[in-house]
């Protein structure tokens, strides 16, 4: 009994402008290290499939490799591949991660 009202008069004592600014140091820590790199990290794959053309050498989500024959869609939104000799499929541009080159240089 006598720890509890201990406890709980401290807790009255402590200002509140201390919570809040732990409260702010929290969502800048989140804000930092979670928020910002991930956000970036989408910016930098967005760019990379506004820069595919035909031709290049791709690897799809499901781990599929092929090579851009065409863009399909109002928007070109979906991709052809041509995954071996006369055999194509037709993939959603978002599903594209990767160069196969960049593949290579990343295992070497």
């Amino acid at each position: 009994m006598v720890l509890q009202t201990i406890l709980l008069q401290q807790g009255t004592q402590q200002s509140p402008w201390g919570s809040l600014l732990m409260m702010a140091a929290l969502v800048a820590i989140f804000y930092f290290f979670m928020i910002r790199p991930q956000s970036k990290k989408q910016k930098e794959i967005q760019k990379f499939r506004d820069a595919l053309s035909v031709g290049d050498k791709v690897i799809t989500a499901g781990g599929i490799y092929g090579k851009i024959k065409d863009f399909k869609g109002e928007t070109k939104e979906d991709v052809i591949l041509e995954i071996a000799d006369n055999v194509r499929i037709r993939v959603a541009k978002s599903s594209i991660y990767a160069t196969a080159a960049d593949s290579t240089q990343q295992q070497a």
